[in-house]
């Protein structure tokens, strides 16, 4: 029995770790950077807006061929109330992909998310 738990914390570990394997094969050598084609704006905290709090989330995103948006993770926060809001949100995004001899390839991005409480 207790093979069996090892076994499945294991398995589970690199199920989890997977999609984050996937960031050293990515080519950052292109010639075309990646444009936004559809971005979906962070839903802004309640509680965060109304106390006038602003922050700042850089998430590092992962780009298909096909400009879809296949990994994504915190790179740095100043606040961690967005960082859920963020990472929601450019899940959703989808990107004219990059472009390395007229072929699309896979990236890997920083995109800066600016939580602004005005009005």
């Amino acid at each position: 029995m207790q093979l069996k738990t090892r076994s499945l914390l294991l398995v589970s570990c690199l199920l989890l770790a997977a999609p984050f394997a996937r960031a050293e094969t990515v080519n950052n050598d292109f010639d075309e950077r990646p444009v936004p084609v559809k971005s979906v704006a962070p839903t802004y905290p309640a509680d965060m807006k109304r106390d006038g709090t602003s922050g700042m989330v850089t998430v590092k995103v992962i780009i298909d061929e096909s400009g879809n948006v296949i990994s994504r993770e915190i790179a740095k926060s100043t606040r961690a109330e967005f960082e859920s809001p963020a990472l929601t949100a450019v899940e959703q995004w989808k990107f004219k992909p990059a472009k390395k001899a007229g072929h699309a390839v896979k990236v890997a991005i920083t995109i800066p998310i600016k939580f602004t409480a005005e009005g």
